[in-house]
């Protein structure tokens, strides 16, 4: 793997890890702010204990070694998790870091997929 793929792998990772952990959290101890962005939208707040959990658990996932096939669906939830946020935010209007947040989570998503290592990918050749 070249290094230039490497070094994006582990910053996209890292950038997505804070992101996700911090925001996973926050919904986890109904922070205000996150209280006040699931009501604007116009969800209920039962789903940031839904939504925070699986967002720590995504991490963990992507985070730890082995376990690829769960690393794959980790990518996933994450992704439509942040493109569903970027989409219900354009929805209602919204622009600013309301859009720039769940953009930038889902580029990040996307840069440490495509990037990671051999070892974290599934092996296609045996399917």
């Amino acid at each position: 793997m070249n290094k230039g793929k490497l070094i994006t792998y582990w910053v996209a990772t890292a950038l997505l890890s804070v992101g996700m952990l911090g925001s996973g959290i926050a919904q986890l101890m109904r922070a205000k702010e996150m209280v006040g962005i699931l009501a604007h939208l116009g969800y209920p707040l039962y789903l940031m204990s839904i939504l925070g959990t699986w967002k720590i658990l995504g991490v963990i996932a992507i985070l730890l070694p082995g376990f690829k096939l769960v690393k794959e669906w980790a990518y996933a939830g994450l992704f439509f998790t942040m493109t569903g946020a970027l989409v219900s935010h354009l929805i209602m209007g919204d622009s600013g870091k309301a859009v720039i947040g769940p953009a930038a989570q889902t580029i990040f998503i996307v840069l440490s997929w495509y990037c990671r290592p051999a070892n974290r990918k599934i092996d296609t050749a045996n399917l």
